[in-house]
């Protein structure tokens, strides 16, 4: 195991097409994947779809839980192809931080990103540590932000924006940017939730931005972006960090060259639930107490992006 700075690892010298490694040593790696992020396993060639399901199975809940598009060059139905050329894969997914599969109950406990084709110029997925940026909020936030439960814009589920991660047990944030309807307050001192107002989300999704944003090596000592080498499999904890694509992964490749990565879903471990007396998924009832409490200038979002907290950036999920 090598370490990367400030997150991650590389492993070295694990053929992930050869035999199933010991229970031992998944639970090691697993609890690595907890504590750093992710972990490159490199020189692994181009793997096959099937090898890379394979591999993505000796995580979380050992079982693949696939609910995207399928392109017409992907090698099965569980392998998402991206790319920056649409005839080879699908393109523009994932600009803005977010965890994958926010929009279940048993959010996926681990994905893998196998790069297939290294643009020239090119290409990165940025990767931020979430229990370090809750640590770096100021107290008061993090008070507040524990108070806070998301509402998904397309099915409706509900999660925490601060959570004790499961494995690590280290208290994190968890927010996606481009993919929540709303944001329920848990009321101090009382029963009951309030919608938040549309001021009250721009605010905190863009000081949730930001603090992703400064964890960044210019600013901050807790994310990466990660410039793929040849023969690269990652495999990433999707609740202790979350991601999100580099501008130039999106590029031209005419400019940029061309960029193929294979993702793939692993079925959650647990269900990822909101706390605090809630149902997993928002009720109708539920929602119209809670706009009832903000006095009627609560704000839910329904379908697609949610709620678009800045119109100048692209959304795309």
């Amino acid at each position: 195991l090598e370490p990367i700075h400030p997150l991650g690892a590389k492993v070295l010298g694990l053929d992930l097409r050869g035999p199933e490694p010991p229970a031992v040593v998944l639970e090691a790696l697993q609890a690595e994947m907890a504590s750093r992020g992710f972990l490159v396993f490199k020189d692994q060639g181009v793997l096959s779809g099937d090898e890379q399901c394979r591999a993505s199975k000796f995580w979380g809940g050992r079982e693949m839980h696939s609910t995207h598009g399928v392109h017409p060059k992907a090698p099965n139905a569980h392998i998402f192809r991206l790319s920056n050329n649409p005839d080879v894969g699908i393109n523009g997914v994932g600009p803005q931080w977010h965890n994958d599969g926010s929009f279940e109950v048993g959010v996926f406990s681990h994905v893998g990103y196998h790069i297939v084709r290294v643009p020239e110029n090119g290409g990165d997925t940025c990767f931020v540590h979430q229990g370090a940026a809750y640590d770096a909020l100021p107290r008061e936030k993090q008070q507040y932000w524990s108070r806070l439960v998301s509402v998904n814009a397309t099915s409706g589920v509900l999660h925490p924006l601060v959570h004790d991660h499961p494995i690590s047990k280290r208290r994190s944030v968890y927010l996606h940017l481009g993919m929540t309807g709303g944001v329920l307050e848990k009321l101090e001192g009382k029963d009951g939730f309030r919608l938040l107002e549309e001021g009250d989300l721009v605010r905190l999704f863009n000081e949730y931005n930001d603090l992703l944003n400064n964890g960044l090596p210019d600013k901050g000592e807790y994310a990466v972006s990660y410039n793929y080498k040849e023969g690269d499999c990652i495999f990433i904890d999707n609740l202790a960090i979350a991601h999100k694509a580099s501008p130039q992964a999106h590029e031209d490749p005419g400019k940029q060259g061309l960029r193929i990565l294979h993702r793939t879903t692993v079925k959650a471990m647990r269900p990822f639930l909101p706390g605090f007396g809630l149902p997993p998924t928002a009720t109708r009832e539920l929602l119209m107490d809670a706009m009832e409490a903000a006095g009627g200038k609560g704000v839910f979002v329904a379908g697609g992006l949610g709620f678009r907290w800045d119109p100048s950036i692209r959304m795309q999920n």
